[in-house]
């Protein structure tokens, strides 16, 4: 701390290099920051998916339907519990210009209702809350971010319009808000908080009996009998006309997530590209420091300063032009990823935030580069000799 004016003195000194490679730093942090957090919403379902729930959908793609017969089927199989009928409703609040306004859009399903929220502890409710929400046909469970974006409460009513062909009805579906989930983030981290939940029946009702079953929900009694149970479901139809792909919970939205290729792969691969062009530019900047300055460290080593110290004092300068990117870079990242919501297509990570562990690597991360580029002008300044140094003046 005795040397950080001298280090704050020459980085003012020439204000305009300093705040640029700050800048550069910055958005190598922002940069990689958005898209770790982007990542960890993205895949953190699956760490958190029930070990005792399977997924039953049609063989060949999830835009397939399956009967409704085989519902009972599936729960006479040994070792299934219980069976709840899903659909992706697909459905957007409002219009522009005659199309669904997707500014408007979030995740919104049609499920077996009792089956379904006892298997699914995640949305906490109360019992008042079940069943308030199971008496009205047109009643809907919604997320309290939902609740927070558009002022619903207890009674409110709004509208949906699917942007599935056989779903849309003659009109828009219309809700009555029945219940606001809760949340306990110690135990699912990672459950959205902007999702809504409807009766399946009103679905099937609202389109004319059109609407098949686009997947069903299983709860097994003993989680090591998954694979086997899966297989017991596929061999039952795996003779029909409609042929089933049955995994756990955690495989099915690993498959969901895998239509979009490996997001990790090329996201980490763009982070890891932007980091080294900035590390490379860093450390040309740095170098380019350490050229104008030859003067001033032959004169500081004639006084008497080691040269461990004039060492320390670059890769001081360094240091502190990487936490002030780092700490810019992490204030961008959080200001983005708290409006990412906001941003049309983007809704459903209306509740993703940095994690405090994130913003701490970042800053290690940050800190780790600019010691890297100010690592070999630190060295040259360590090595170099005075007369030389005065000679080339």
């Amino acid at each position: 701390m005795k040397y950080l004016p001298y280090i704050l003195k020459h980085l003012r000194k020439n204000w305009i290099r300093t705040a640029s490679t700050i800048a550069a730093m910055a958005l190598c942090i922002f940069l990689i920051a958005s898209l770790q957090t982007v990542l960890a919403a993205f895949y953190g379902t699956i760490d958190t998916a029930a070990t005792d729930r399977l997924i039953t959908r049609h063989r060949i793609s999830l835009a397939e339907d399956l009967p409704m017969a085989y519902e009972a089927r599936i729960g006479a199989i040994a070792g299934v519990k219980r069976t709840a009928k899903t659909n992706w409703f697909g459905g957007v609040m409002g219009s522009s210009g005659g199309q669904p306004d997707m500014r408007n859009f979030f995740a919104n399903f049609a499920v077996d209702a009792e089956p379904y929220l006892a298997m699914y502890p995640e949305y906490g409710l109360t019992d008042a809350d079940k069943q308030a929400f199971m008496q009205d046909m047109r009643g809907a469970i919604i997320g309290p971010a939902l609740a927070e974006k558009y002022g619903w409460k207890i009674g409110s009513t709004f509208q949906l319009e699917s942007i599935i062909p056989p779903y849309r009805a003659d009109k828009p579906f219309e809700f009555v808000v029945r219940a606001i989930y809760s949340v306990d983030t110690q135990k699912y981290p990672n459950h959205a908080r902007d999702m809504m939940l409807f009766h399946w029946k009103y679905l099937y009702e609202k389109t004319g009996q059109r609407a098949g079953v686009g997947t069903y929900s299983l709860q097994i009694a003993n989680p090591s009998q998954a694979a086997a149970i899966a297989k017991a479901v596929d061999s039952t139809f795996e003779n029909s006309d409609t042929q089933t792909k049955t995994e756990t919970e955690a495989q099915f939205v690993a498959s969901f997530l895998a239509l979009v290729g490996d997001l990790g792969l090329i996201l980490n691969a763009i982070g890891m590209a932007v980091a080294f062009t900035i590390l490379l530019v860093t450390a040309n900047t740095m170098s380019m420091a350490i050229r104008e300055r030859r003067t001033e460290i032959a004169v500081l080593k004639t006084l008497g300063y080691p040269s461990a110290l004039v060492l320390a004092l670059v890769l001081g300068e360094a240091l502190v032009i990487g936490l002030l990117g780092s700490g810019l870079g992490v204030l961008m990242a959080s200001t983005l990823i708290g409006n990412l919501g906001s941003i049309p297509g983007l809704q459903g990570f209306g509740s993703v935030a940095m994690s405090a562990g994130l913003a701490a690597g970042m800053f290690a991360v940050g800190a780790a580069m600019g010691l890297i580029s100010g690592l070999a002008p630190a060295v040259g300044a360590y090595r170099a000799n005075i007369t030389s140094m005065l000679r080339q003046v």
